[in-house]
Formats: structure tokens, sequence, C-alpha cells
């Protein structure tokens, strides 16, 4: 992680210092971020590091959007629903978004119905579809959690009324996963708005998002995105779609781009690179890259008829995917820095200036990719297995099953060596990480439970969300 953005964004190759144990330093004083000299330091080094076990979390993902830990971890591969739990706690209502995490503050989003919610049926399938908003009030809330024992510190009831949009029967209210910089907590609602949160759960600002319908009603996913001291919100759907610049401070719009896009799911990336920064935005139509001041820098038409993965970059490319399971286009690609205007591919070309490899029907529909250690893992939605070169895109070994997989919607996270993919049931495959597929062992959690977040991950501790509660794994003494 380049710790010089540690609000938020990239990467590149390898960890140089552990802020585990070196703790960047770093102190709280009545909400006020402190560094030592030590701290600041080590925050200069570490500009060429990756991801680390450190003390936050901030985002979908983690800090550079990849969902790996390259620094040695102290976290078990092994837990079960009451084996290194260092503590468990229910979470009311539903909500699909992950964790995220500062010091030892966890923040999440739900939604609570006051009436009966519809259980979420696992699996994909054909008639999820719920075209009609229930009649029923709900209240749309934001919580903070201790991060060592799991009380909930404080528990925000940001709005309240009756949903003006609909879902699928297995989305949520609060499937976009919050976003903070240590100061603030950003939560977005899809049809209900933008809220800023301090830390002690007060409203600083908020910003209306008007309803609008999303394709077959299946409401709406992508994460807010920080960057410095602007939010980004994106908001693909049927009706009017945008990307939108916000002042974190305040909530004012610096601007706003209207998009010739329908709905979409996947969360922007802000990717950063010999002194560019790019807003990646992944859609069905098209891949657009936008400039700071919101203008067009490329685009790249290509994509499968749904998109929900989000990109990120791996060794100084930047990985895209999208695969819908119904397209015989299920395309994954790699691209290159400094692209501009359109880079598409014609005819049956799998590579050009601006793209380094691509593979036509290789991606996920629901997970991102996973890439680690030069190696990009495709983890499909069925309970299958791929990987292919992180340089090259050559296939390294072609879809292997996970014995008794089933079904995958979150997004696999990766350290030590070792991936880990949770599926619906709550079952978490550990796969190793290398040339060959070899799966470890599967940990279990509550029967009762599903699995649809991603998990979040600082220092040893890894913090799973399920349908009904949140787990913090941890390696007992």
């Amino acid at each position: 992680m380049n710790a010089s953005k540690l609000k938020i964004q990239p990467h590149s190759s390898a960890a140089l210092l552990s802020i585990s144990q070196m703790k960047l330093g770093l102190r709280f004083r009545h909400g006020v971020q402190h560094y030592s000299m030590g701290g600041l330091l080590l925050l200069l080094l570490s500009q060429s590091a990756n991801v680390l076990a450190g003390d936050h979390w901030p985002q979908f993902r983690g800090p550079d959007a990849t969902g790996v830990v390259q620094s040695n971890v102290n976290l078990p591969d092994k837990w079960s629903a009451e084996n290194n739990v260092a503590w468990k706690r229910e979470i009311p209502g539903r909500g699909w978004s992950s964790p995220v995490i500062w010091g030892n503050r966890v923040f999440l989003t739900t939604v609570v119905n006051s009436d009966e919610t519809e259980a979420a049926k696992k699996g994909l399938y054909f008639g999820g579809n719920r075209p009609k908003p229930p009649e029923s009030e709900h209240e749309w809330q934001v919580l903070c959690l201790n991060l060592d024992d799991g009380k909930i510190e404080w528990q925000k009831t940001v709005h309240q009324g009756k949903p003006q949009t609909s879902i699928h029967v297995k989305n949520s209210f609060a499937s976009e996963t919050p976003t903070t910089d240590g100061k603030h907590v950003y939560a977005v609602f899809g049809g209900v708005g933008v809220f800023c949160l301090d830390m002690s759960g007060d409203v600083v600002w908020m910003k209306t998002i008007d309803p609008t319908k999303t394709r077959y009603g299946w409401g709406f996913a992508a994460s807010p995105i920080l960057h410095k001291d602007r939010l980004y919100l994106l908001n693909d759907n049927d009706d009017a779609s945008s990307l939108l610049a916000l002042d974190k401070t305040t909530g004012e719009e610096i601007w706003k781009v209207e998009r010739d896009e329908k709905s979409n799911w996947a969360t922007p990336y802000v990717w950063e690179h010999s002194g560019e920064t790019e807003i990646v935005v992944p859609a069905t139509g098209r891949v657009v890259s936008y400039g700071l001041d919101g203008k067009e820098k490329w685009s790249l038409s290509g994509m499968s008829s749904i998109t929900i993965a989000t990109p990120y970059e791996h060794e100084g490319l930047l990985i895209v995917s999208s695969g819908y399971v119904g397209d015989p286009s299920r395309p994954l690609y790699a691209i290159r820095p400094g692209a501009t205007g359109d880079i598409s591919l014609v005819d049956e070309e799998s590579s050009n200036k601006f793209i380094a490899w691509s593979q036509p029907t290789s991606a996920p529909y629901n997970p991102s990719t996973i890439a680690y250690a030069g190696v990009i893992y495709v983890l499909h939605d069925r309970g299958l297995m791929a990987a292919y070169d992180a340089k090259t895109g050559e296939e390294i070994y072609s879809k292997q099953r996970i014995p008794k997989g089933r079904e995958f919607t979150s997004s696999p996270w990766a350290y030590d060596g070792k991936l880990f993919c949770l599926n619906e049931n709550g079952e978490t495959f550990v796969i190793r990480a290398g040339r060959e597929f070899e799966l470890l062992h599967t940990n279990t959690l509550m029967e009762d439970d599903m699995g649809m977040a991603t998990p979040a991950i600082v220092d040893n501790h890894l913090l799973i969300r399920t349908a009904a509660r949140l787990y913090c794994i941890k390696q007992a003494p």
C-alpha cells in the first residue's frame, strides 16, 4: 500500500515492513490523529508496499481494493463457529455491506424491517425479482462496534420510512460498503442518500439520492470511494446514471458526470500511477476512466451484460472483469497505464497498445478476482476456480471444482500464502496459493448463517459478516 494514500488507493509489488509490528506510531487523542517520527518515517518507507496488516481497512476489499494482506500476520487459517472466535455479535436487520475498520472501531450498515423480511434463497436462479417495494416501515442504520470485544458503541438511524425502491430477494437495502478516513464515516444507501457521520455517530451532513429504477428491480450495490478531499459516488440505474464528486467535508457537489449507462453494481477504483490519477468505472456498456476533473480519459467496450466486480491494480496492470454467467462473452482484461481514447479490442484481437492481455470467457459473475504473487485467481459463483499468469494472461490451471463448494457471491481474500473463499453457506474454503490447485481445508460457521459480504482484516483480526451476525476471527493464545 502506498501509505501516503492510507485514505484509499493503490499498491505496487511487495511489502517492506509490517505496520502490525511498527504500529505506525499512530495515536488518537480526542478524535485527532497524531504521528510519531517513527510513524512518519514508516509512512514514507512503505510507499512501495502492498496492503499490510495494519490498523485500517477503510473501504471495500481494503486500502488498495485487492483483498490481499502481504505482511506476515498472526491470523488463523482454521476456525469454526466456536474455535478461534474472539467474539461474535448479532446484527439487527439485513445488510450485505462489508465491515470497514479504523483503529479499534468497526463500521457497518444495515436496514431493519418493522415487518418480517423474506428469506434470501441461496444460489443462482431466476424468479428472485421483487418489483414492488415493501409496504412496511424500515430503518436505515449505521453501526459502530468495538474491535476488541464486539460491543456496539453506537447505532444511528439515519433514515426511516417505507422503501421507495425494490430489491432482488437476495439483495439488501444496505449492500453498499461504507468508507472512512478516521475522522468521518460515509454511508451510502441507494435511493435514499449519502450520510457523513463523525466518529461519535452524529450526522455531519447528508445528501439525498433520488429513488430510481434498477434493472429488474434488483436494487443497488456500488460502494462509495474516498480519495484525498473527495467522495466519489457511482449511481448507474435505468433512469439517470451518473458519477458524482463531492467535497468530503461539506457534501457540496464538485462535479457531476451524466453517464450513458444502465444499471451496474460495480464499485469504481481510483488508480494512481506515474503521477496520474484515474477514476475507473466498470459498466456493461463501457469501462470508462475519468480524470479528477470528471473528463473522460479512455474507454473500453466489450463487457458482459451485467457488471459487478471491482477493478484493482496488480504489478502495474489494471485488472478488469465482467462475467455474467448467461453470456458467451465474459472478459478478463489487464490494462497498461497511460491509455487514451477508445482502447477496445477489434476483430479477434486479444491485446493492443494499452490492453496487455485478455481472456474472453474467463471472468466470474459476482466475486471480484484476486491477484496474489503474480497469479490471478478467478472464483466462479458455482464453485470453480481457475488461475492465470498476471503478466501474460496465460492459463496456469483451468477451472477446478471446489469440493462441496456450492455457491459463492463474496470476493476472496488472501494472506500467508493462502486464498480464502467464503460461500453462501458461511463455509470458508482455504486454498493454497500457487500454480497447482490444492484445497487445504474448510472452515464452517453456524449452519443457519448465510455469507454474502466480503470480510475485512486488520492486525490479527479477521471480520466475517453473515446474514445474522458479525464474527471476529482471531488466533487463540
